[in-house]
């Protein structure tokens, strides 16, 4: 049988499925937390660019203000704002480490450079004529429209990153759940495959091992618990099955010597009448009585013949052989039962038989006679008070697909069986007897039996009126091996 080179047992598989799952939680977990680590950072940045641009706007204002009035507090102001935006921007170039806005930064920081040297020289020139800083005033008004740009720019360029990283949180997120709920699935899957399934396989196989169906259960090839449990299940099954057999051989054993203590009655019948003939010839011998000592040993042979049937009926009875189904006339297997049976009848019940001459059935003889022996002991062992009657009918019955067979019904006018007990008298070991006074085993008997011959056996009762075991059986088809199961 081909091995896993490293099987695992159920809790390994359980224990690794649970650390995958915990491993999948944290990776899960760690990146949403890397996500909103970067959001929480960009909207940091966000926040100061945002105040960056409001500040060179500000800057702006000043700038403005001083070429049109020349106020020495707007240039003051306009310093003031010029070196707060150039700290914030080193502040925010600290924050940003490894962002994607470093080469922004860093032209703004070009700009803001550039803006306050040509502010410098409109300074510096302030004193002079107009024409002299015209082109000055014009460059720093163009540096300082860079600056506005780069700085709003800067800002809508924040905005898209946590627009994006939001959008890969979500995808993060909704990828997540999707393997969450494929880990559950396969969980889940794990457990009904590996746990679940295998427990109703041996929950439905305890079941008909308790209506006497010793089938093994198919083995699950898993290498692990399950597939060992199931194994020693099957071994188990083995052996109540070959305890079963003992048992069965027991209780048939038992029928044997009951049957055989009638029997001995039924054979000092014609051993009498064999030694009364005998005697009366001896005592007659040597006279002329030829024709009369002709009847005489006629009679004895016709009693020997008598005894040997039945003894052969005992013997075939007792004989242990393989089952093996062959057409027989019912009515021969019937009659047979009813010979062996005959002894242990009392006076006040009547034994009653309707069954057609040509209808033949595939049986097994021997095992038929048993079934047929179990049902008549217990109903003559149900009829109390007497007298009472047993009567077995069979017929050809068509069922609904067409397919004729045969229809035994063995009723009696006993005591019937309580409701409660129907359902459960087939089971092995179920019995209403006295302790002592049955082993529950014969109706089991004749399930298992009835089963074999791939017929069905049912039981209609009525508490005080009497019972009907139905049987229904395959009518006689071309001979075939059978497989005793």
């Amino acid at each position: 049988m081909p091995r896993k080179l490293f099987p695992l047992n159920i809790s390994q598989k359980i224990i690794i499925l649970s650390a995958l799952g915990l491993m999948v939680a944290l990776s899960i977990g760690g990146t949403s937390y890397e996500y909103l680590r970067s959001i929480r950072t960009k909207q940091v940045i966000v926040e100061s660019v945002d105040d960056l641009s409001n500040i060179i706007l500000e800057l702006r204002r000043y700038e403005k203000n001083y070429l049109l009035y020349a106020a020495h507090e707007d240039l003051s102001e306009n310093r003031r704002y010029a070196q707060q935006a150039s700290d914030m921007l080193a502040s925010i170039l600290h924050t940003s480490a490894r962002l994607k806005i470093e080469s922004e930064l860093g032209r703004l920081g070009e700009r803001l450079t550039t803006y306050n040297e040509v502010m410098g020289q409109v300074a510096f020139c302030a004193a002079g004529t107009a024409d002299e800083c015209g082109p000055i005033e014009d460059r720093l008004r163009e540096s300082g429209k860079e600056l506005v740009d780069v700085s709003q720019n800067l800002v809508r360029m924040e905005r898209e990153l946590i627009l994006k990283s939001l959008i890969s949180l979500e995808r993060n997120l909704i990828i997540s759940l999707g393997v969450v709920v494929g880990l559950g699935v396969f969980f889940s899957l794990f457990i009904a495959a590996k746990i679940v399934r295998p427990l109703r396989i041996i929950e439905k196989t305890t079941v008909r091992i308790a209506q006497g169906d010793f089938k093994p259960l198919p083995v699950i090839k898993s290498y692990d618990e399950t597939q060992r449990v199931m194994e020693a299940f099957n071994r188990m099954l083995g052996e109540l099955e070959r305890r079963q057999e003992q048992l069965v051989q027991a209780k048939k054993l038992t029928s044997i010597g009951i049957l055989a203590s009638g029997i001995a009655h039924q054979l000092n019948n014609p051993l009498n009448n064999i030694s009364t003939s005998l005697q009366i010839v001896s005592e007659e011998f040597g006279q002329s009585h030829s024709e009369f000592f002709r009847q005489m040993l006629t009679n004895c042979g016709q009693e020997i013949v008598r005894a040997k049937e039945i003894v052969k009926g005992l013997l075939e009875f007792s004989r242990e052989k393989d089952f093996a189904l062959r057409p027989w006339k019912l009515q021969e297997v019937v009659a047979g039962a009813i010979r062996l049976i005959s002894s242990q009848v009392p006076s006040g019940i009547e034994i009653t038989t309707e069954v057609p001459p040509d209808l033949e059935l595939n049986l097994d003889s021997q095992r038929m006679q048993e079934v047929f022996l179990n049902l008549l002991m217990n109903a003559i062992q149900a009829i109390e008070p007497m007298p009472g009657q047993i009567k077995i009918t069979a017929e050809k019955v068509a069922a609904f697909d067409h397919q004729a067979f045969g229809q035994i019904v063995v009723a009696d006018t006993g005591k019937g069986i309580d409701p409660k007990d129907i359902g459960r008298i087939f089971d092995p070991f179920f019995t209403t007897k006295e302790v002592g006074s049955g082993t529950g085993l014969g109706l089991s008997i004749v399930y298992g039996i009835i089963e074999k011959h791939q017929g069905t056996i049912s039981v209609e009762s009525e508490p005080g009126v009497g019972t009907r075991f139905i049987i229904c059986l395959p009518l006689a088809t071309p001979l075939k091996k059978v497989r005793d199961v």
